[in-house]
């Protein structure tokens, strides 16, 4: 089990919805994807890599061999999943104050949902269906969602930079570099490993420091 990779989370949660109301949350879906200015406090959430909603039909689960009984499922099941920087309770919270009736119209029609406010009961939903990670690999572990987005612009900006100064003499790329330190010292952040916010996170980097060393 490893839901945190670096910086990120991993979150997957699993929620039974009745089959007969699934195509309501199809609908919600729908709308939602239509206009995308509802989700506007979500997009704001700069702590988010990915988020998505999906709907899995009970007569839609994978049937991988012949031998493999087929599964009579009183239930379709909503799947949300995401990846994120922070705490598990940070992130959560960070939802709900975003875009509270957003997260009630989409859990709807789940089974026993408690609605997002207050707290505490939501918190609990969340934890009684979420699935833990079994594997998570991470490409840029000591890079949040706001490390990335902040390389992105100064590539940018340094592409623009190398055409500008291509032909300069040695006091015009002088002043020109100047003004490219001014406009990206923003994005130049040094990347460190995350606070601790998890024991368990943290008793799992110390075996494997100790791992590392190996026997003694």
């Amino acid at each position: 089990m490893s839901n945190i990779a670096g910086k990120s989370y991993a979150m997957n949660v699993i929620t039974p919805i009745r089959w007969y109301m699934a195509w309501i949350n199809k609908l919600i879906f729908w709308a939602a994807n239509r206009t995308p200015s509802s989700l506007r406090g979500l997009v704001t959430l700069s702590l988010i890599h990915y988020a998505r909603w999906v709907i899995i039909d009970r007569w839609r689960f994978p049937h991988l061999d012949p031998s493999q009984p087929k599964e009579d499922l009183h239930y379709s099941y909503m799947l949300f999943f995401s990846n994120f920087n922070g705490s598990w309770d940070q992130y959560v919270d960070s939802f709900t104050f975003a875009i509270p009736s957003g997260l009630d119209l989409f859990w709807k029609k789940n089974v026993r949902y408690p609605k997002s406010v207050p707290l505490t009961p939501f918190h609990d939903y969340i934890r009684h269906n979420q699935i833990d990670t079994d594997h998570y690999y991470n490409a840029y572990p000591l890079a949040s969602s706001n490390d990335v987005k902040s390389a992105k612009r100064l590539k940018e900006a340094l592409l623009v930079f190398e055409q500008a100064v291509r032909d300069a003499g040695p006091e015009e790329f002088l002043k020109k570099y100047h003004a490219l330190l001014v406009k990206v010292q923003y994005y130049l952040g040094d990347m460190q490993p995350a606070p601790i916010v998890s024991l368990a996170t943290q008793a799992v980097d110390a075996r494997r420091l100790l791992d590392a060393q190996g026997p003694r």
